[in-house]
């Protein structure tokens, strides 16, 4: 007998997160400069952190030999300013996928289930059977969540339904108006986590203020990332918002420390620099036109897409995923979302995306 095996039976039964390849393994294996790879891969902002999350970052170096707030009083006074909520609402996370584990710690147990979309975040399922709680995954409605299937879905053991708005890896958007709708029919001993990490780059047609449902909700929780527009992916730092009571228990199973003094300092001043993520959100902009233009231009078929990526059908997504990491050009297979024939990029710059456009012909020549 090993060791291993002793572990639960739910446990031994995950399959480990795979994450976009790096750039330094990529370099490692084809023999290429790191200098000379493009990696779209991970929907990363391509302008990297601005200035004033940088300035902030640096400074905070030099405290690193103290341990830091675990209450994270600066960055929750700063959410609160920004958003209207008070401290006792807030769960701050190592990246907004620790505040999904938390939810999962909190709420689910074995003979519970959770609910969620084909096609979505795979953290989702990897979260609920990390707890030995069953999870339920519906039939995705066009790439997207099929909000009424869900409704459908819910069992007397349910606990927990998660939705990401937009989309990962599909890109997909529900309206405001369909997610109020859902909220109000959803029972109340279910707890929604609305996963808005990429809300930055929503068109402003497209926006809604998801924080003003919390005061009619309190099943609802609303998860948010610095990863993604502000740039700070490295320092994993993220935010849930929630009803006091929510974010109490989340907060109790919450680890001491688990965000660093230098991404709570970073995170802080990035939340106020608006004029970077106006930035960011104008560049997502011009790039997902020069990449869905190609795509017209080639023939190949996207999903319309609300994040800073897009997904197109590739055929053979692993033969020409080869072709484009050959080249130096990283994007991400999504055969383990269901997707097999479908490949993800993520926006980058001007002279990135042109790259990856440029090897994409090359490699379906």
């Amino acid at each position: 007998m090993s060791i291993a095996s002793l572990a639960p039976d739910y446990i031994r039964a995950i399959m480990a997160y795979q994450p976009g390849k790096p750039i330094s393994a990529l370099a490692r294996e084809m023999g290429i400069a790191e200098a000379s790879i493009v990696k779209l891969a991970s929907n990363e902002n391509p302008l990297g952190m601005s200035t004033h999350a940088r300035e902030a970052a640096v400074a905070a170096v030099a405290d690193v030999a103290r341990y830091p707030d675990g209450g994270a009083f600066a960055l929750k006074a700063a959410l609160c300013r920004k958003f209207g909520v008070r401290a006792d609402q807030l769960i701050v996370g190592n990246g907004s996928n620790d505040i999904l584990e938390l939810v999962a710690q909190a709420f689910l147990a074995p003979g519970l289930s959770a609910i969620y979309s084909r096609h979505a975040f795979a953290v989702y399922p990897l979260a609920t059977n990390a707890r030995g709680a069953r999870g339920i995954e519906v039939a995705a409605k066009n790439f997207g969540h099929d909000l009424d299937a869900m409704i459908a879905a819910i069992e007397p053991q349910t606990r927990v339904i998660f939705i990401a708005n937009p989309n990962n890896p599909t890109g997909t958007f529900l309206p405001g108006a369909e997610l109020e709708d859902f909220l109000a029919s959803v029972p109340r001993h279910v707890l929604v986590v609305l996963d808005e990490a990429y809300t930055e780059y929503l068109a402003p047609e497209q926006r809604y203020d998801s924080i003003a449902w919390l005061e009619r909700y309190p099943n609802l929780l609303v998860s948010r990332t610095f990863s993604k527009a502000y740039g700070l992916a490295g320092l994993r730092v993220g935010y849930g918002i929630a009803h006091p009571e929510v974010a109490d228990l989340m907060n109790r199973v919450r680890q001491p420390f688990n965000v660093s003094s230098v991404g709570l300092a970073a995170a802080e001043a990035a939340l106020g620099d608006e004029e970077f993520i106006a930035r960011s959100a104008e560049i997502n902009r011009r790039g997902m036109a020069q990449l869905t233009a190609a795509f017209a231009e080639l023939g190949l078929e996207w999903i319309p897409s609300a994040g800073n990526f897009v997904t197109f059908k590739a055929g053979d997504a692993v033969g020409l995923n080869q072709a484009l990491l050959r080249q130096g050009v990283i994007v991400r297979p999504i055969g383990a979302y269901g997707m097999p024939h479908w490949l993800r990029v993520s926006i980058g710059l001007s002279e990135e995306n042109g790259r990856f456009i440029a090897s994409l012909k090359q490699a379906l020549a």
